[in-house]
């Protein structure tokens, strides 16, 4: 972005150098999808670093494109805007975009995304779909024998992962919770209590570098 010219500006430029027509008033729609009109008039130099990561996006979508790829967009993004810009990147998803993003904070990008590709020092280790059970469907069981328990569950053919001598984590819905419980307890593990738990993008990621790695 040209730091000179205004927000508005920038955009104007950058739809002149499309093979599109733009009008003023498809410029303002972008500019109020991403939250700039009250700065749009502004120097881009006075611009925040969130405002500036706005302005960008809205000069990537102005030719409504088929395609988006974005690197780190919520960097410098307060709650509010990664809110704002996680429910905007949805709909555009929704409209039958496709959208690229290259960002280290894993956490927000299992929230966004259908997919997730690890890169380790420059290769693809793996492509995993985030839709998956073990990613949205975890229960963790506090129990009084874990590794008993999981092989116990194993041979009741559940995916199960231990997390410690008195957790385990089972891939299940909440269905079937009772049915685990009664499978344990009449095989003499104790269960003490049950919760959610979500396994994590950042915790494949580290298992599977770590992995790579020795």
């Amino acid at each position: 972005m040209y730091k000179y010219m205004s927000g508005m500006k920038n955009l104007i430029h950058f739809a002149r150098m499309s093979k599109k027509e733009f009008t003023l008033e498809q410029i303002y729609d972008v500019v109020k999808k991403v939250n700039l009109e009250s700065s749009i008039h502004k120097k881009v130099k006075t611009y925040s670093l969130g405002m500036r990561q706005r302005l960008g996006i809205a000069q990537a979508i102005l030719h409504n494109p088929s395609l988006l790829i974005l690197d780190e967009p919520t960097n410098g993004l307060d709650p509010k805007g990664i809110l704002e810009l996680r429910s905007y990147l949805k709909s555009l998803k929704n409209e039958g975009k496709s959208i690229i993003i290259s960002s280290h904070l894993l956490s927000e990008m299992q929230l966004i995304c259908d997919r997730a590709a690890i890169i380790e020092e420059g290769k693809l280790v793996d492509v995993i779909s985030l839709k998956d059970k073990k990613f949205s469907s975890q229960k963790e069981f506090d129990v009084s024998n874990s590794h008993d328990a999981a092989r116990i569950l194993r041979n009741n053919s559940y995916n199960v992962e231990i997390i410690s001598k008195s957790k385990i984590r089972v891939s299940t819905m909440k269905e079937e919770i009772p049915i685990i419980i009664d499978i344990l307890i009449r095989n003499n593990i104790k269960v003490y209590y049950i919760k959610e738990s979500e396994v994590l993008l950042e915790n494949h990621f580290l298992n599977l570098t770590k992995a790579e790695g020795q």
